[in-house]
């Protein structure tokens, strides 16, 4: 494995610091920290810059890397449209990694969107405390400081879940000698982010005060939980959800369609603890991400119901996070959830003898034009903060105490209460009802890296694939490929390209 790798810092080069001395050159043409970062409103619009790469993780990386590389979802392979083996690669656990390293560009992209932000949040945590700016208030500073705290925290727990152990920058680089770290341990990489979001939930606000669409107060203490439940540090877990359910104002939707943000409204809802904002319109913070999702190739008359656009086209891509039968089995009859989750449209043009195919319909919400929604992505939900209370509960001997909260989201589905009552039975309710509460979330790749399920689950999915690919929507005569679910690694590889830009090898 490599020892040092090069950071994208494309910001960090933008808004380089200046030393107070004669040779001292101001950019005149690009803002610098000598000319930026001097009042409240600078920091202001410096935060919102440190929100903007989760747009492009969300919608074009994170669901491949982290949905579709899981049993939840595939790919409808369209053997008129041609390969697109990066993205094929992922789903068929195939990912080419030598040396600790790979090409793949859904990896790199991530990798860098994710330095995006920290690059980002660096600069202003750099600054933020300096004298001689002035705060309306020092709530206000808080709550700027803690909304950075808390983007380099979220990144970093993405990166390390994806790759175990990467450069650890918590200084803006200046410099390309100084792009480039030795690789930090996953576990100094974990005391980071616990310092990050720890100082983050004291400084942010709560859902009732702060600005909607931001981080808040009860974001940062689930993100923190989320990090204890990694490393299965349960008892630390459990008092932080508890007092995300007494004292952050958060509650469930009473539908669970409604727990979803639509294009341009319900955004940001009661059960919302964070989630990546879109904007449908000409002003370029729209969404695309369900026309990723939709199955092809799709007539305009097909994709119109689903859409509701007034200049629906038709659509000939490779189909990606197609809903898996694995997935659509593990809803129990009368789940609620199944239906709101998952559609299924009908293409007459398909290669397939089965022509039908399911989509996630959680996503599919009507919109005005082609390829521009506004659908936000849930990150966390309180569902979650929910099954993250029981599981921290259960993991401590306290099945009992954990049924009542699994059975709050089982209620809502329409469920009866869990029959669980042992740990070990317990443990795999909880399991499971995560799956179907979170289905296509980005959630399951990463239950089952931290449970240590993967070669387990997907030994036996890639089995049923390879057995049955009319199942999982390859056409007549179409199959996985020799190498399919043969890469079964907790972490990606290292990006390549990242690697080979370092001058230190």
């Amino acid at each position: 494995m490599k020892t040092r790798l090069l950071a994208t810092w494309i910001l960090g080069v933008a808004l380089t610091s200046c030393q107070n001395d004669f040779l001292t050159i101001v950019p005149q043409t690009a803002l610098s920290s000598a000319t930026f970062f001097k009042t409240e409103s600078d920091f202001q619009q410096a935060v919102n810059g440190a929100y903007v790469p989760l747009r492009s993780s969300f919608n074009d990386r994170a669901w491949v890397l982290e949905e579709m590389h899981s049993d939840n979802t595939y790919y409808a392979r369209n053997t008129l449209y041609g390969a697109v083996d990066p993205t094929e690669n992922v789903a068929d656990f195939a990912v080419p990694t030598s040396g600790g390293v790979t090409a793949n560009d859904n990896v790199l992209q991530q990798y860098r969107l994710d330095y995006l932000i920290i690059s980002r949040a660096n600069q202003i945590l750099a600054l933020i405390d300096g004298t001689g700016i002035a705060f309306t208030t020092d709530a206000s500073k808080n709550n700027l400081k803690g909304q950075a705290l808390f983007l380099r925290a979220f990144a970093y727990f993405d990166l390390v879940r994806l790759f175990g152990q990467v450069p650890l920058h918590l200084t803006p680089v200046v410099g390309r000698e100084d792009a480039a770290l030795p690789l930090s341990t996953t576990d100094q990489i974990y005391a980071q982010i616990e310092k990050d979001a720890l100082a983050a939930s004291t400084m942010l606000l709560n859902k009732a005060t702060q600005e909607a669409g931001r981080a808040t107060s009860g974001a940062a203490k689930t993100l923190l939980a989320n990090l204890y439940i990694t490393q299965k540090k349960w008892a630390l877990a459990e008092p932080l959800m508890k007092a995300v359910i007494t004292n952050d104002g958060y509650q469930l939707m009473p539908d669970y369609n409604q727990a979803f943000s639509f294009s341009a409204s319900n955004k940001n809802n009661q059960e919302s603890v964070f989630e990546v904002q879109y904007m449908e319109g000409s002003a370029g913070y729209s969404g695309s991400f369900i026309y990723r999702f939709i199955p092809s190739p799709i007539t305009a008359a097909e994709l119109n119901p689903i859409t509701g656009t007034s200049n629906t086209q038709p659509t000939s891509q490779e189909s990606n996070n197609i809903p898996t039968p694995d997935l659509i089995a593990a809803y129990e009859t009368g789940d609620k959830r199944k239906d709101v989750s998952i559609g299924y449209v009908t293409l007459s043009q398909s290669l397939r003898v089965n022509k039908t195919y399911p989509y996630i319909k959680k996503y599919a919400r009507t919109h005005a034009l082609q390829g521009n929604t506004g659908t936000n992505w849930p990150v966390y939900r309180y569902a979650e903060v929910l099954l993250f209370l029981a599981e921290s509960l259960n993991e401590q001997g306290k099945p009992g105490e954990a049924a009542t909260y699994i059975n709050k989201v089982r209620d809502r589905a329409g469920l009866a209460p869990t029959t669980a009552t042992s740990q070990a039975d317990m443990r795999e309710a909880i399991f499971k009802e995560r799956r179907v509460e979170l289905a296509f979330e980005n959630k399951r790749w990463f239950d089952l890296t931290r449970t240590g399920r993967v070669k387990e689950i997907i030994s036996a999915y890639g089995a049923r694939v390879k057995a049955n690919p009319d199942a999982y929507y390859f056409p007549k005569g179409a199959v996985p490929p020799p190498n399919a679910f043969t890469v079964l690694d907790d972490y990606y590889g290292l990006p390549a390209v990242e690697s080979a830009l370092t001058p230190f090898f």
